[in-house]
């Protein structure tokens, strides 16, 4: 029996091969018309779209990387549905221009390139909007909602001549860096299995992603139309608003916000497509507190043309063991952990090791990663000048995407998910 959602929370009536109408209309302008070109000295004009805790912690990054790095890009504009947010960005932004609507924000001519920083539900109207309007963009993942979405912002961006960058900040990391370089070197050899997991707990009664609704979160500060995103209308609930996180037509739960960047980690490693099957189990065994998604997860992708599988595995209630990934190889092993990681910042604790596989290579000895990160954001910015390629770039985006739901769709439905049936499965 396949796994639905909870009361009048339920989202009936769309497929993974069905979006929000507008999302599949043609874009109004021409792609990229209008587009200031950027010289390498140039100051980079950014707004963001979405400046909840995670959009909030990238403009922290912006502030670091202008005051330590010297990065020649300011914040001239926010929009968010809570006005709440309008005022907290001008604490560190006081010339900011605020708006309720992000096509204002679009319509803006100073406005180089655009964050992206909204719920899950909503990313793929923004990117969509937000490359009409000529507009350079670093869009949070996942990458969209679901596969149709994934599939839409993915021909949006093959049409234009904008820089893309998704915010799968793990293939910035130094262990990225490392790894790369050992499995180019052939040092690990054939890998057909790679093992990861994340461990995070709370204390009790505090249960993890749960936060405190403000005061002023009422239906008089917060567009709540425009936050349903075309969602079937209801009364404005102010802990669904706070707490999207928790339900399925607004979010893909802790796959989408946290597996999926391991996902990324492991597929530009080892240059994984889309998986051809994905099968996931699991349950609310731990939050009891109304929410939809799970906070138990064991979860398999697999990839018989290249003779690989990747499994996840996730627990709420002990973080002993942290983050990681086991890269295992014929000829060695390559090894990620962290003790913690946070869902705010994305910030990691811990660097890539490798240990040779003396039957293979007897003369190997163990490595540790040296390597630096590069800031996620900064390399975005960069990039914009330049015009090369993002580190996280829109087909990663695409293919986590596409695992992510594949393996949250495996599980509502109970059954091991293809590509295929998952084009057509309903959500």
């Amino acid at each position: 029996m396949a796994k639905t959602g909870m009361g009048r929370r339920m989202f009936l009536g769309r497929t993974a091969a069905g979006a929000a109408t507008w999302a599949l209309m043609p874009a109004a302008r021409t792609l990229g018309a209008g587009a200031r070109i950027i010289g390498a000295n140039d100051r980079v004009r950014l707004g963001i779209i979405g400046a909840g805790d995670r959009g909030q912690e990238l403009l922290g990054q912006l502030l670091k990387l202008v005051d330590e790095e010297h990065q020649n890009a300011e914040l001239v504009a926010v929009a968010d549905v809570y006005t709440r947010r309008h005022d907290e960005v001008r604490k560190n932004f006081p010339a900011v221009k605020t708006f309720n609507d992000h096509r204002r924000l679009l319509d803006m001519k100073d406005v180089d390139a655009v964050i992206i920083a909204s719920p899950l539900h909503c990313h793929l109207r923004h990117f969509v909007d937000g490359i009409a309007a000529g507009k350079d963009l670093y869009s949070e993942k996942t990458m969209t909602w679901s596969i149709a979405e994934a599939e839409e912002c993915r021909r949006v961006a093959r049409q234009s001549d904008r820089v893309v960058q998704i915010g799968l900040q793990h293939v910035s990391t130094g262990a990225f860096l490392d790894a790369q370089r050992w499995v180019k070197d052939g040092l690990v050899g054939k890998v057909t299995q790679v093992e990861s997991w994340m461990s995070r707990n709370t204390p009790h009664g505090h249960p993890q992603w749960v936060r405190k609704v403000p005061p002023d979160c009422t239906a008089d500060h917060v567009q709540w139309d425009a936050f349903l995103n075309g969602r079937p209308g209801r009364p404005f609930d102010g802990f669904a608003f706070i707490n999207w996180r928790l339900y399925w037509e607004f979010s893909g739960g802790n796959v989408t916000e946290n597996a999926v960047h391991q996902f990324s980690w492991v597929f530009k490693l080892l240059d994984l497509p889309v998986p051809a099957s994905a099968s996931m189990s699991g349950g609310i065994y731990s939050e009891k507190d109304g929410r939809e998604v799970p906070d138990t997860i064991a979860l398999t992708l697999e990839f018989p043309e290249n003779e690989l599988v990747l499994t996840w595995q996730s627990t709420f209630s002990n973080r002993h063991y942290g983050l990681g990934e086991r890269v295992l190889g014929a000829n060695g092993t390559v090894e990620r952990v962290s003790g913690s990681t946070d869902m705010v910042t994305g910030k990691l604790d811990g660097g890539a090791k490798y240990w040779p596989e003396k039957i293979n290579r007897p003369d190997g000895v163990p490595i540790v990663g040296e390597s630096k990160d590069i800031q996620h954001l900064g390399n975005f910015l960069d990039c914009v000048r330049s015009r090369k390629e993002p580190n996280a770039t829109v087909e990663l985006g695409y293919r986590t995407a596409v695992a992510a739901h594949m393996a949250n769709l495996a599980y509502r439905h109970n059954e091991k998910i293809t590509f295929s049936r998952a084009t057509t499965a309903s959500i």
